[in-house]
């Protein structure tokens, strides 16, 4: 598995989407789904890049377990984010029945970014 590819890959169709929400937001002047839209783009596309540039930069760090758990954990809360609050914001579902799972998602985010950080400290530099 190359991380830093597969991180890069994935931000870039994060932030497709999430600059087709905008997109959506401004023809539309209905701004409700400003928080998916700033989601996508900033733990979907920009926090993507920077896994996958620092991966890039520091190739020890893509090697192991490590990495792999990151990459996974990551992708999982991000989708889960992401997919949380188009439903919610753009009111498709009430935030009582998808609230409840947002969390799932923003905690595996942090493992995966604590993790990172973990393997930053170990292997890079």
């Amino acid at each position: 598995m190359n991380v830093a590819r597969n991180f890069l890959l994935i931000g870039v169709l994060y932030l497709l989407v999430g600059l087709l929400i905008g997109m959506y937001m401004g023809g539309s002047g209905d701004r409700a789904m400003t928080a998916a839209h700033a989601h996508m783009n900033l733990v979907g596309f920009t926090l993507m890049v920077v896994f996958a540039l620092s991966y890039r930069l520091f190739p020890t760090m893509a090697e192991g377990g490590l990495a792999k758990a990151h990459f996974w954990l990551h992708q999982f809360g991000a989708l889960v984010m992401s997919v949380g609050l188009v439903l919610i914001t753009g009111g498709i579902l009430p935030e009582e029945s998808v609230g409840p799972i947002m969390p799932v998602g923003e905690i595996a985010v942090v493992i995966g970014v604590a993790l990172f950080g973990w393997n930053a400290l170990k292997n890079a530099g």
